[in-house]
């Protein structure tokens, strides 16, 4: 009944969290457009057929089935025809540019007004900061890591310049760096060493990642008769260290690469003790029709990640500038694809965002609103794009409005503003079917083993939910 009763927690949080960020971009719009006298035809709270509505002084208001947001139509806006077939019932007096702009730009100043909002309840509440340390793990002797001088149990300093917290951030910083050779600060012992260590593309993620492993694996905790596993030669209080050539970091992850191997042969390597095996292991096909694999293991877990809060929180203004500071390196990545191998593949679409969002609810709602800090910034940003049907297309048109003193033809705004909408709606397909693609890692980040620990209250730890 818990597992229930959390899973309608969670749904409710996503779809409140989720709108809310929607909602407000759109209610800016409808603000500035009422205050700059323009035509309101309507405005709803989420899409899809109606719940139930209401006319008031001419506009219509809604209640939606799919509640991920809202709309406005406002029939003055240069791109409002095309994506909403229509004028209205009756013709309306042309908008001027300066009001159409202010419209525009009202959509992301709100998302970025409601970021620094969240940041400033987060800077009440607490937010809990990962205390796991970046500890280095197994380190194979035939590698070059090892002959710098690497080993087991070093800490991560310091990685491109900047400084590291967690293995999250060594992830992050390796994937969005412009460059394969990356100097890494590690530290013995009170003694810190300097390395050029060179990044590789990972096949599976497809994105650049050290050769350095991060000490968190699962542990075998049972061996079943007769299985691939004990014909491996997997015994009991074994750590695994990679799988078909990909660094374990999670039982999930584990489990999923196994199931995706149903009947091939892959290379298991283990730590056993002070020991590094290395095995051959088939998992075997438990399902015909999708070769779901298994090896016949049970798996514990050797850590868990801890969060301690820090309570105040960040400072609202530090807390939106490292988010803008994440957005920024994320699209200059984007932008210096072939340096960093950062494509569109590796964005998420709503699934990913849902997705990711749930996973901070089921940890943590203050980690939930800190997400959530993220994701107005980067619809702020996403929005003010020069790009028909964004609020960026909105500002270019009017401003070439302005300065040609006359508005732009209606056809070549229709014709751009519906070929750039198919553009838009391709591109979030294909970023969700990047999603679905990865959804095992999504549901890793869902079930991982969390606890918080109050920083006024050393030792004390809370179970995550």
């Amino acid at each position: 009944m818990s597992q229930f009763l959390n899973v309608i927690y969670v749904v409710a949080a996503v779809i409140f969290l989720f709108g809310a960020a929607v909602f407000v971009h759109e209610l800016g719009h409808y603000l500035v457009a009422r205050w700059c006298g323009m035509k309101v035809l309507e405005f709803a709270i989420g899409f899809g057929p109606k719940i139930f509505g209401w006319r008031r002084n001419g506009i219509d208001y809604s209640w939606r089935w799919i509640p991920a947001g809202g709309f406005v139509k406002l029939p003055q806006m240069v791109t409002s025809d095309a994506l909403e077939g229509g004028a209205g019932e009756e013709p309306v007096p042309p908008a001027s540019p300066v009001a159409k702009i202010l419209v525009a730009l009202a959509g992301p100043v709100m998302n970025i007004i409601f970021g620094f909002v969240i940041a400033g309840l987060i800077y009440f509440v607490g937010l809990p900061i990962a205390v796991n340390p970046p500890v280095v793990g197994v380190v194979a002797e035939n590698t070059a890591e090892y002959r710098a001088g690497i080993r087991e149990g070093d800490l991560v300093i310091r990685l491109d310049g900047k400084m590291v917290k967690s293995w999250q951030d060594v992830m992050m910083l390796t994937a969005l760096a412009r460059t394969n050779e990356l100097e890494v600060v590690t530290e013995r012992g009170g003694v810190r060493m300097t390395n050029v260590l060179t990044a590789k593309v990972n096949d599976v993620l497809g994105l650049k990642m050290l050769n350095l492993d991060p000490r968190d694996h699962p542990i075998v905790a049972e061996v079943q008769t007769d299985s691939p596993a004990e014909k491996a030669g997997l015994k009991e209080h074994d750590r695994f260290v990679s799988f078909a050539g990909i660094p374990v970091v999670g039982q999930q992850q584990l489990i999923d690469l196994i199931q995706k191997r149903g009947g091939q042969t892959a290379e298991v390597v283990i730590k056993r003790g002070a020991e590094t095996l290395t095995f051959p292991i088939t998992p075997k096909i438990i399902d015909a029709e999708k070769k779901t694999g298994r090896i016949g293991a049970m798996l514990t877990s050797d850590t868990r990640m801890v969060y301690r809060v820090m309570k105040p929180g960040p400072k609202p203004w530090e807390l939106v500038a490292d988010v803008w500071d994440k957005t920024v390196q994320t699209f200059s990545a984007l932008f210096h694809h072939k340096q960093t191998g950062v494509g569109p593949k590796d964005l998420s679409g709503p699934i990913g965002i849902l997705a990711m969002l749930a996973a901070w609810v089921n940890t943590d709602y203050r980690l939930a609103l800190n997400f959530l800090v993220l994701l107005n910034v980067n619809l702020a940003i996403l929005n003010l794009l020069p790009v028909p049907v964004l609020d960026g297309g909105h500002i270019l048109m009017s401003l070439v409005e302005k300065i040609r003193r006359r508005p732009v033809n209606a056809k070549f705004i229709e014709y751009t503003t519906t070929v750039f909408a198919v553009l838009l709606i391709s591109f979030m397909l294909y970023v969700s079917w990047a999603d679905v693609k990865r959804f095992s890692l999504f549901k890793a980040m869902f079930r991982k083993d969390v606890q918080i620990e109050q920083a006024d209250e050393p030792g004390v730890a809370v179970p995550a939910k």
